[in-house]
């Protein structure tokens, strides 16, 4: 018998209640005494308790949290007349959210990897590690495409590219998938507006919608495997919010894309529809219009009493509970939670953060990290310096950030991981490390063989940007619905960190500025000062060594730039792939080209591609090309092809990336590299918005980044 049929013979034998309960969620905050009396052995969902179990500054362990889940599955089983087990959810952006799991760079800073493989890898780390305790659906990934860099979102997703958002949110999906864990790829769609305003309403066309919103969203389901999806709090050019748009959740998700998993809400997003968009009148109200519209689970709570009254009011009708509780129960089947709904606790302590996961997490914090100035001056040779210089915000803070990173009311935290400041005093031998405030660089700074400046800014959930500049002398409280996920966000500079760098590089020529951020900054007021520019991101529990290892050049750093890096915030939205203008793109004062384009990054040694050549496949073209490193440091590069089109029945990009291939080639050594093309990069929507091959002529350019590309090719479409 498979899921489907297991689901229906059960669901035939439920009672009208017992349908009416698989739809209700609930979050419990305090996990003490009186925890079990709190909490619901009747709901049907649940938000993990390990997320709250270490609010009094007691870390609880793997098998803490295992076995609290455990117990909690258990209580659920008995209580339930059919004994139906509920699923325990979670956040897992960058790292297993329910305590101190593996933690890997926040999302941002995978894209830089340009590392699908690695990407994947890591998330089946994320996976396993939210199996082991029992969260069997993570609130991930973020697919959300962000062409404008003030969302304060940025951190969490993967750039501005199509082509990228949907081959590493796809990667994401397999990687929780593959371990029994629910993906979940969020916000659907479209989850903020120009300005970067989080969850405004959305004016993008059913082409933009189409061309760029939509994509990375079907590659999770069709190659990823996603078995989840969590609707936007935004509304759409529809006139509906998210949550309640049938047209969304039932027509392009389930009739189009053939989506056979569940969609739950952003938390609060029902009650928006109720609350923010004013269509509904009240919860049971805007429950019943989600439910219809094709929403199956309102997070994080949803009591009996909300769904009994929809059902009452005549607001649902069985059909309605009928056809959302069949998709719940067949991903319960799906799972195998009525077969074996416990797990390990001491598997849970044996598996998190072991040694290789710890590995993995080093290796992708240093596949991040992208070199975007060098004027000789790193990597430093640790023989000849023997006094360094570390100051900034950010330099004594774990490179975690703070966004979905540890459980609620605790920062992350491990023995074995360091700051930067920290890391750099344990292992540089040999060498002086000094630090201070910044009201000291002037004093310190001249003396110092080299100097480096962490940087900090103020970003994440709620905390959109109107300005690009380094903040200084900030502080940021944000305690709305984020709150529930990420805790009270309070971050506070305390320190003016554009005169600082300024200050720095005029008390010593050797001044490195290593970012610690979520999404670019305004660097130009102080770019030309300083000798080198380090993009970090925020690297996870490795990024410490990492960042060491690349100073010194024990790595040599080729991460690549996911977003186009403005040169003020008057250039925004940027973004590479934009489409021909009737007259020009500059303004009076710039150009309008990014400071750093898309795809953008340095290496310490210099690579060459060469003997480029096309070939005609079955599914489409193969692009090869011979990758030379040039110099006398092993290194990675990575190879990007690029798409342009001309007499087109419609506009298209100037350029949009179509493959690409992360490569490690060995001093004054090549390697041959093949980019596949599919036919489907020769189609695309017509006038009348209909998708297929109308024709045109296309260009396969190949290059390092999306302004060096060379023609390679042009073929008819």
């Amino acid at each position: 018998m498979n899921y489907e049929e297991q689901a229906k013979k059960l669901l035939s034998e439920l009672s009208l209640d017992e349908k009416l309960r698989q739809l209700t969620s609930q979050i419990v905050f305090d996990i003490d005494d009186k925890y079990e009396e709190r909490r619901d052995p009747l709901c049907g969902n649940y938000r993990n308790p390990g997320h709250f179990m270490h609010q009094r500054g007691t870390v609880s362990k793997p098998s803490e949290v295992a076995r609290r889940i455990n117990r909690d599955m258990e209580i659920s089983i008995v209580a339930q007349p059919h004994h139906i087990p509920p699923i325990e959810h979670g956040e897992a952006l960058h790292g297993a959210q329910w305590g101190m799991a593996s933690i890997f760079p926040q999302p941002i800073g995978l894209a830089s990897t340009f590392d699908p493989e690695l990407v994947e890898e890591a998330s089946s780390v994320i996976g396993r590690e939210t199996a082991a305790v029992g969260v069997r659906q993570a609130l991930a990934p973020v697919v959300n495409v962000c062409r404008d860099v003030r969302w304060g979102r940025t951190v969490e997703t993967f750039g501005e590219d199509v082509k990228l958002c949907s081959d590493m949110g796809a990667a994401v999906c397999r990687g929780f998938e593959k371990n029994g864990v629910v993906a979940t790829p969020k916000h659907f769609v479209d989850n903020y507006a120009d300005g970067g305003r989080d969850s405004n309403y959305s004016v993008r066309s059913e082409r933009d919608l189409r061309e760029v919103y939509l994509k990375p969203f079907e590659a999770c389901f069709k190659e990823g495997g996603a078995h989840g999806v969590m609707a936007s709090y935004n509304s759409l050019p529809s006139g509906l919010p998210a949550h309640a748009d049938p047209r969304l959740l039932t027509g392009i998700l389930r009739d189009e894309w053939g989506f056979d998993g569940i969609v739950v809400s952003d938390y609060g997003g029902v009650g928006g529809v109720c609350s923010a968009h004013r269509i509904a009148d009240d919860g049971a109200e805007a429950l019943a219009v989600c439910i219809k519209a094709g929403l199956d689970v309102d997070l994080p709570n949803c009591s009996y009493g909300e769904v009994k009254e929809a059902f009452e009011r005549g607001l649902l009708t069985e059909a309605d509970v009928d056809r959302a509780v069949l998709r719940i129960l067949k991903l319960k089947y799906r799972l195998g939670l009525f077969n074996d709904p416990y797990v390990d606790p001491d598997e849970a302590d044996r598996v998190v953060r072991c040694a290789e996961h710890r590995r993995l997490a080093l290796k992708a914090a240093e596949e991040s990290i992208i070199l975007l100035k060098n004027e000789g001056v790193l990597p430093l040779d640790a023989s000849k310096v023997k006094t360094i210089g570390i100051f900034g915000p950010s330099a004594g803070l774990l490179p975690t950030g703070s966004n979905y990173s540890g459980p609620y009311g605790h920062l992350w935290e491990a023995p074995d991981v360091l700051p930067p400041l920290e890391y750099f005093r344990a292992h540089a031998e040999g060498i002086n490390v000094v630090t201070g405030d910044d009201n000291d660089i002037p004093r310190l700074a001249p003396s110092c063989d080299a100097v480096l400046y962490f940087t900090s800014i103020v970003e994440g959930e709620g905390l959109d940007r109107s300005d690009l500049r380094l903040p200084s002398y900030r502080r940021s409280v944000s305690a709305d619905n984020a709150a529930v996920i990420i805790d009270k966000t309070d971050i506070e500079i305390k320190v003016d960190q554009q005169r600082s760098i300024e200050t720095l590089s005029e008390c010593n020529p050797n001044t490195v500025v290593v970012l610690m951020n979520g999404a670019p900054v305004d660097v130009t007021p102080w770019i030309g000062g300083v000798s080198a520019l380090l993009e970090a991101w925020y690297p996870g529990e490795g990024g410490s060594e990492a960042i060491y290892n690349v100073i010194f050049g024990k790595y040599n750093p080729g991460g690549k730039l996911p977003v186009s890096w403005p040169r003020s915030v008057g250039q925004l939205p940027l973004y590479y792939a934009y489409k021909p203008s009737g007259r020009g793109y500059g303004y009076e004062n710039d150009d309008g080209s990014p400071l750093y384009p898309f795809g953008y990054g340095m290496s310490y040694t210099a690579f060459g591609l060469k003997n480029v050549t096309a070939e005609k496949t079955a599914e489409g073209y193969a692009v090869y090309a011979d990758v030379e490193n040039k110099g006398d440091r092993c290194g990675d590069e990575v190879v990007q092809l690029y798409v342009s089109s001309s007499h087109t029945k419609t506009v298209q990009p100037l350029r949009r990336l179509a493959a690409y291939r992360r490569v490690t080639v060995g001093a004054g050594k090549s390697v041959r590299v093949r980019l596949d093309v599919s036919a489907d990069e020769f189609r695309y929507y017509d006038a009348d918005m209909r998708y297929g091959p109308h024709g045109g002529r296309f260009t396969l350019s190949v290059g390092t980044s999306s302004e060096n590309a060379v023609p390679v090719i042009t073929v008819d479409g």
